[in-house]
């Protein structure tokens, strides 16, 4: 679920921060204990997440309340258990804690939401199983002439090429649907490849800001992210577009729908995506466990945090219902289909 672009950059600019902070200040050194590990933990991600303000985090009294709960008999297992619960109050599913025995992970960001969306019912009553598929990406032309695009996960990558060679299926289409609904992100790359073939010239995609000290107010000036078309010679997607989203929708996969949601050509549909707009940080603790965390935040193409998630188009939010899933129907799916064909 990791938006993978950035990660060189990031870890450029925080080695060289901690390098030129360990020419100014003794680096603190921490016992290979509970208490020291504990405390290690909470001064890497008081120093280093992004979202301690934008989520109303008091990280002073998170580790108080925490730290309480440590004493000299607690052991491996309790410990994990009581860092976990410290991390869960980021209420961030790009925070995870990990040891040889268990890595943690919050899962409410889209576990009280309702899932809105079914694979067995696309498969079997849109896609009539009878679906293409190039590199983990399923696709087909739907009866009413809407091509239909399933993308579960931007870790599968597909150069240019690949992308023409579905696009092209598509030419007597009248309109096309994405549907990313349960991809929980992956490499930001994919995305954007995927996006060059919906422009036709440059666009910004965002901005990225990074930690440039310890404090939490500590952030570069947002740079801009710029996404260019397709090379000359690759297809262009300029007809009407709709990309289904729900809460599963996660990491690089929201950015992407904060990107198509800027385009003219292009609505969101379905229910407002997970967020998980903090490039991930991460770090090892005294007794070798992992620990990750957001840390470089990452504005849409407005300048607005999409952390919390990005919203359907106007108009375009729509759930499913209990009666249409028992009855093999996907709500999202049959509003967006009526969308492109002027049904609603």
């Amino acid at each position: 679920m990791e938006m993978k672009k950035y990660c060189l950059i990031s870890a450029i600019v925080t080695v060289l921060l901690s390098a030129v902070l360990t020419a100014c200040h003794e680096v603190p050194q921490y016992d290979n204990d509970a208490a020291g590990n504990f405390d290690l933990l909470w001064k890497t991600v008081d120093e280093h997440y992004c979202f301690f303000e934008e989520k109303g985090v008091d990280w002073e009294a998170v580790g108080q309340k925490y730290r309480a709960q440590i004493t000299p008999g607690t052991g491996q297992r309790a410990l994990f258990r009581i860092m976990s619960d410290m991390l869960d109050e980021l209420r961030d599913g790009h925070v995870n804690l990990s040891s040889p025995f268990e890595t943690s992970y919050y899962r409410k960001w889209w576990s009280d939401y309702p899932q809105n969306y079914n694979e067995r019912i696309v498969q079997e009553h849109y896609l009539y199983f009878n679906y293409a598929s190039l590199g983990g990406i399923d696709y087909y032309l739907l009866p009413c002439n809407v091509g239909y695009i399933r993308w579960p996960s931007f870790d599968y990558s597909l150069g240019a090429g690949n992308i023409d060679n579905i696009l092209v299926q598509f030419t007597s289409a009248t309109a096309l649907i994405i549907d990313i609904r349960d991809n929980g992100g992956g490499n930001m790359t994919n995305a954007d490849n995927f996006i060059a073939h919906f422009i036709a010239s440059p666009i910004c995609g965002g901005y990225i800001s990074h930690k440039t000290g310890p404090g939490h107010r500590d952030f570069s000036e947002p740079r801009k992210i710029t996404i260019n078309p397709v090379t000359k010679g690759h297809l262009i997607w300029g007809k009407p577009v709709i990309v289904l989203t729900n809460r599963s929708t996660f990491s690089a996969a929201n950015y992407f729908a904060a990107v198509m949601k800027s385009l003219p050509h292009v609505k969101i549909a379905g229910a407002t995506t997970g967020g998980g707009a903090g490039m991930p940080f991460s770090s090892e603790l005294t007794c070798g466990w992992g620990v990750r965390f957001s840390a470089c935040p990452i504005l849409d193409p407005a300048g607005n945090l999409t952390e919390f998630g990005v919203e359907p188009s106007e108009g375009y939010a729509v759930d499913m219902t209990p009666e249409d899933e028992a009855n093999g129907r996907d709500t999202i799916l049959d509003f967006a289909i009526a969308k492109l064909t002027n049904l609603l």
